[in-house]
């Protein structure tokens, strides 16, 4: 048996370890709250992503790459619908830049208008655009086409490596439609006749199978569920209503939802809550101001009444994106008229309350609208909007966190 004096060496030895121990422990509990604290740092940047440009530039889409890069799409031309020049225009912003690629053409069908973006990275990493082309220069003439990059890395405009077109044949709605129109003409009241004529042709164009198959087009992002199905968005101007084209073989083939009948509701975004409920918010196109809604429990299959949340909205886009904390993120125009404020709104219940909100533009002129936001691998949530003031027309990036919207309203700058 050893004495208590062979002991004591091995006693100092084993309390200078666990002395080392604890310091280290400490450092690194140190380390760790110090980079929470620079985590929670309110942080925002911004920049055009092209100089301001005199032609109409709007309607972005944006994504990152596995490698942090971003990219964003947007239309350009002379006009809209109505301007056959318009393509599908792209730019590139490396990890390590501060500055963007010159912009480029993406895509462009020769004699035929290309309009509304949106961009997607799946789980391979492959690069999706989404766009409609506007056959006969009318909204009700859209038909949603898509490329797909394999390997989008790189430089200049994406090797684009299959393409297709998104075809929908939704099941007659023809009553429910034409039940929606008249409740809304007892509801209304006295209306312009520009508006009666508008709802005169709806009614004749619901029963049509032409018009019920075309002029679905998106400007959201997709939303990938658990289980590999792929929710497209789109909207039809036709009927200022909503669908979900969905995919259950990874883009390979698409089947039409349910509408999402409101009579003004068009443009969703959609999130999803713990419990499984999808929730789609949309562009009130209509008479409420206001952004509306609609669930769903059945994995986008059917949706229940489309109905008015109290965030305004002054008949413009909106985006949102589920973040890494949980909480939700919508971007949006929060006026009853004009484009000229533009808004970042964070929920911590999932969409039921919005408590923070804060501005990326409050301007007495200009016009700030259409966003599309994601979060990037590093937390930075990223949102590009069509940018137009006097000088001319742009897209423009904000980088900010979470932090930066909770911190106040202070003006962006």
């Amino acid at each position: 048996m050893k004495s208590s004096a062979s002991r004591r060496p091995l006693a100092r030895a084993v309390r200078l370890r666990g002395s080392a121990l604890a310091v280290v422990g400490l450092m690194a509990g140190s380390l760790v709250f110090a980079a929470t604290a620079r985590a929670e740092e309110p942080h925002y940047a911004a920049e055009l992503v092209f100089p301001l440009n005199p032609q109409h530039n709007h309607a972005p889409g944006v994504a990152e790459l596995p490698d942090g890069e971003l990219v964003v799409s947007w239309y350009r031309g002379s006009g809209e619908r109505s301007a056959d020049d318009v393509a599908v225009w792209g730019s590139r912003r490396k990890p390590d830049a501060t500055e963007w690629t010159p912009a480029e053409v993406w895509v462009d069908t020769p004699l035929f208008p290309d309009c509304n973006t949106c961009l997607h990275v799946d789980d391979a990493g492959r690069l999706w655009l989404f766009w409609p082309v506007i056959i006969a220069n009318t909204w009700e003439s859209a038909l949603t086409h898509y490329r797909v990059a394999d390997q989008p890395a790189g430089s200049g405009v994406p090797e684009w490596t299959s393409s297709g077109i998104v075809l929908l044949k939704p099941d007659d709605f023809s009553e429910e439609m034409l039940r929606e129109l008249e409740a809304f003409l007892r509801e209304a009241g006295p209306l312009p006749e520009r508006s009666v004529r508008e709802i005169e042709d709806a009614k004749v164009k619901a029963s049509d199978k032409l018009f019920q198959r075309l002029g679905w087009q998106p400007r959201c992002k997709p939303t990938v569920l658990p289980s590999g199905r792929m929710l497209l968005p789109l909207y039809s101007d036709t009927f200022s209503a909503s669908i979900m084209a969905i995919s259950d073989d990874g883009g390979r083939s698409w089947f039409a939802s349910r509408l999402l009948i409101g009579l003004g509701n068009i443009q969703p975004i959609v999130l999803r809550r713990n419990d499984g409920t999808l929730v789609a918010y949309m562009r009130e196109n209509g008479p409420r101001q206001r952004i509306r809604y609609a669930e769903s429990t059945d994995d986008g299959l059917t949706w229940g009444p489309v109905q008015s949340s109290e965030l305004l909205n002054p008949g413009a886009g909106v985006d949102g994106v589920r973040l890494a904390s949980g909480h939700w993120l919508l971007v949006y125009n929060d006026t009853e008229r004009g484009r000229n404020r533009l808004a970042a709104s964070l929920s911590k219940d999932e969409g039921r309350t919005w408590t923070a909100t804060r501005h990326l533009e409050d301007e007495p002129a200009g016009s700030f609208h259409y966003p599309a936001v994601i979060q990037g691998r590093d937390g930075t949530i990223h949102c590009v909007y069509s940018y137009f003031v006097e000088g001319g027309k742009s897209m423009k990036h904000a980088a900010f966190n979470e932090a930066w919207i909770e911190a106040g309203n202070a003006e962006a700058k």
